[in-house]
């Protein structure tokens, strides 16, 4: 049974709920994509909204996380491209060095993802992308690093649609970002072709737990970046990707529970990029 869509009341009724379930550390019991006439163009709405919202308490977008890099599970949930939710500047940290403590209000059950966080010095539009846009897209990076994004549902047993993800800030609790390697020019070549085949190991108190890759991330963290750019510029013409935005680009391992206490270590091979330290406080 089909429903109308949700009228711009529901919508702004529906961002305040979920604002205010990230503010307190609430559940929500009934996800959006439960609810009557609530559809992915309803997600970007109450994006939005948010937007708006945080904007008025004090708090600006630094950037955008990516969720379902992962073609396959395009084609099970029904997806045309990866989606995306703005971070902002109270959720966004800069480790000294390669090396961070972080505190989580309100947790509920988080997550870590180890991902490559790009900034940008230049817009990325365009076409969905080919793997030869993978240097292309990198003319258009000012810097990469490693990142650690940790993510909070708020959807009990972390069961939520694309829609879901969208509205509740992409489940984005805060992103930790190690040191900057800048992009040099004449190096974009080889770049590319490494963030395709290198190799993340992972380990919590020291224990290794997984071990991902470049490859897990729509088999290229820049390609990545080319679908979000494209993919942006589709839905939004008027709100590309643009200069000074940090890109968090899709997790390179699954997502592994973690709670205060947790040391996490990301190890790069294949890749010039520093290790990162992490421990939830």
């Amino acid at each position: 049974m089909s429903h109308a869509p949700m009228s711009q009341q529901e919508i702004e009724a529906l961002a305040r709920e979920l604002l205010s379930a990230y503010d307190t550390g609430q559940m929500i019991a009934v996800p959006p994509s439960a609810r009557p006439g609530f559809d992915l163009n309803a997600a970007y709405a109450v994006e939005a909204i948010l937007q708006h919202l945080r904007a008025a308490a004090g708090h600006r977008t630094v950037g955008r996380k990516v969720g379902y890099a992962n073609k396959a599970m395009w084609r099970a949930l029904k997806l045309e491209t990866l989606v995306w939710a703005h971070m902002y500047d109270n959720t966004v940290h800069y480790g000294p060095g390669n090396s961070a403590t972080l505190t989580v209000a309100h947790p509920r059950s988080l997550k870590i993802e180890p991902e490559i966080v790009f900034g940008l010095k230049q817009p990325v539009t365009g076409d969905a992308p080919t793997a030869a846009d993978a240097a292309a897209t990198l003319a258009s990076v000012d810097w990469l690093a490693a990142g650690f994004e940790i993510i909070d549902c708020p959807f009990p047993d972390w069961k939520f649609q694309p829609g879901d993800f969208v509205a509740s800030f992409g489940l984005h609790a805060a992103l930790v970002i190690g040191e900057k390697v800048h992009v040099q020019p004449d190096l974009i070549a080889k770049l590319a072709d490494e963030l395709a085949q290198f190799k993340v190991r992972m380990s919590r108190n020291g224990e290794f737990v997984e071990e991902g890759s470049g490859r897990n991330s729509l088999k290229n963290p820049a390609l990545c970046l080319a679908e979000l750019g494209a993919a942006i510029a589709n839905r939004f013409p008027s709100h590309p990707l643009t200069a000074g935005e940090i890109i968090s680009s899709g997790t390179l391992t699954t997502g592994h529970p973690t709670s205060a206490g947790g040391l996490w270590t990301a190890n790069f091979e294949g890749i010039t990029l520093p290790s990162l330290t992490l421990r939830l406080a």
